[in-house]
């Protein structure tokens, strides 16, 4: 199949999924995986192959990448203990219980080692798509756990394959090594890719240029650090999470706006495209194995599954109540979450495309020039099982978190979003007097201004007037709709004319363009909630890709 047809596949399935998605309630990915398995039955698409280098270098550098540029910092400060001690401890765990279970149900140490290591991480991206029920808060936790765990993963998983094949005979003094390489190396080439990237940029000043940088910068710091063997996906994340600090700082706003744009889709699409290719190697992944093997190969997904969510449950259990023997500060004594929370944290450990990748790149042959032992049953039991943890636990995950009374933050979260409005809007206005005066501005001008910003201000807290319940914030919100209304009113005018001028040919296309970008600027102000009357202090990031 020709690589144009396949994407056009890809990306019809990705609409017309999400589309029924929305229209029943289920996650997305579950279409997704079902519309993918389906497709896998077809003949020429039976034939399409996922490399795993396509799944290392096309998808995860630019899904990490946004996933850590809109992941907040401040709850994995707050929280780092726990999310390092999950994306080291219960990895290596979790790789050693699924190997232990793989060699209780039939499979060399060798083969089920490198099974284990596979499975062994989360998936950000499908915990980014499948935890949207959860507050944003542990959200953000698990998305952070899922960020760090691939590069422990991936080098266990290196390590055993190398040990099964016979590439390698390694110690514990050597494994080490290979850990602090992956960790401390994947660090390095991620903040020499943000300097480097800072310093193009102070030479950028185009938004088209800008934001080529800002796709380099990703695929830059993955390939780097797969030069020295250090973890890509740690020096991605580096990377993403410096951007997340300093982009505000250096990073212009016609850029930020038409890169914001451009990730939302590309990551959507990434998404959505990977779960279908992920569905489709179920059925290969059935054909390559023998036909002696299918039934242990069902029986070992199953046990897999409910040995990584068991393992996880109880670190999860332990992790809380060991360290408060050991720590005995007050603050550690008192619990942060309950039983049931913990419950569905542990339900959310989704697997996907570092899992699927891992299985895939298992080689074919050992270094004696022999098959590698049960490579097809390796890939069959790794893709079975992130489909079943999609499949299963996807649907699940809502009932549970009803279940946990999981507190909401989407009160913080508004609280905090009016906070930063109402106090960069009230700090120009007292600044406005002395920048008027440095500017040599018009003092009427410099009045005009002020009664614009004072408007904004005013309807800022007319939306905190109106969330206690005051009358005169919701009066001052009506005559601000009005205002808004009445200004959506006049641009559809505007906009009338000037493609009415382009019609009768007295103005040119490109024109056109030029004219209706501003005027589509001016209507993102106008639609926006936090500030009806219009100006930059109500203005919204675009929400994190649905998939």
């Amino acid at each position: 199949m020709l690589a144009s047809e396949l994407v056009v596949i890809l990306a019809a399935a990705v609409l017309l999924c999400t589309l029924a998605a929305r229209r029943w309630g289920l996650p997305a990915p579950v279409f997704l995986l079902g519309c993918g398995i389906v497709l896998g039955f077809i003949p020429a698409l039976a034939r399409v192959e996922l490399p795993p280098e396509a799944v290392l270098f096309l998808f995860l550098p630019a899904l990490l990448y946004w996933e850590s540029i809109t992941t907040s910092l401040r709850e994995i400060r707050s929280n780092q203990r726990g999310i390092v001690l999950m994306g080291t401890a219960l990895v290596v765990a979790t790789a050693g219980a699924v190997a232990v279970a793989g060699h209780a149900l039939g499979l060399p140490w060798g083969p089920a080692r490198v099974l284990g290591a596979a499975i062994a991480p989360t998936d950000a991206t499908a915990v980014g798509a499948l935890a949207r029920v959860l507050p944003h808060r542990y959200v953000t936790l698990l998305r952070a756990e899922s960020l760090i765990n691939d590069g422990t993963a991936l080098v266990i998983y290196g390590v055993a394959v190398g040990i099964t094949a016979g590439t390698e005979q390694l110690n514990t003094l050597e494994i080490s090594g290979l850990f602090l390489l992956a960790y401390l190396g994947g660090i390095a080439a991620g903040l020499v890719t943000v300097w480097l990237s800072f310093r193009v940029r102070k030479r950028v000043q185009d938004p088209l240029l800008g934001n080529v940088v800002t796709i380099l910068t990703p695929f830059t710091a993955f390939v780097l650090a797969e030069l020295i063997n250090a973890s890509g996906v740690l020096a991605v994340v580096v990377v993403g999470l410096a951007m997340s600090q300093a982009g505000p700082r250096i990073i212009r706003a016609d850029t930020r706006q038409q890169g914001q744009a451009f990730w939302s889709l590309t990551t959507f699409l990434l998404n959505g495209a990977l779960f279908v290719l992920v569905g489709l190697e179920l059925p290969r992944a059935v054909s390559d194995l023998p036909g002696r093997q299918l039934a242990q190969g069902l029986f070992l997904v199953a046990v897999v599954t409910a040995v990584i969510v068991a393992v996880r449950l109880l670190y999860l259990f332990l992790d809380a109540y060991v360290f408060r023997l050991l720590d005995r500060r007050e603050r550690r004594l008192k619990p942060r979450v309950n039983n049931r929370i913990r419950v569905v944290s542990g339900m959310a450990g989704f697997r996907g495309a570092v899992s699927l990748a891992a299985a895939l790149a298992t080689p074919q042959y050992t270094a004696s020039g022999a098959p590698f032992p049960y490579r097809d049953l390796i890939i069959f039991v790794a893709t079975g099982v992130i489909i079943l943890t999609l499949v299963v636990q996807a649907p699940l995950l809502p009932v549970i978190a009803r279940w946990a009374r999981m507190p909401l933050d989407a009160a913080r979260r508004k609280e905090e979003q009016q906070l930063a409005e109402t106090s960069a809007v009230a700090n120009a206005l007292e600044a406005l007097p002395q920048v008027a005066a440095e500017l040599g501005t018009d003092p009427d001008v410099a009045d005009e201004v002020r009664t614009e910003y004072e408007r904004r201000l005013a309807t800022l807290n007319a939306l905190q007037d109106e969330d206690q319940g005051n009358d005169d914030g919701a009066r001052h919100l009506a005559r601000a709709a009005q205002y808004r209304d009445l200004g959506l009113a006049l641009l559809a005018l505007k906009r009338g004319t000037v493609i009415r001028l382009r019609d009768e040919r007295r103005i040119d296309d490109a024109v056109l363009l030029q004219v209706q970008s501003s005027l589509d600027v001016e209507e993102l102000r106008l639609s926006s909630r936090g500030d009806p009357g219009g100006g930059d202090s109500g203005e919204t990031s675009p929400p994190a890709p649905e998939t």
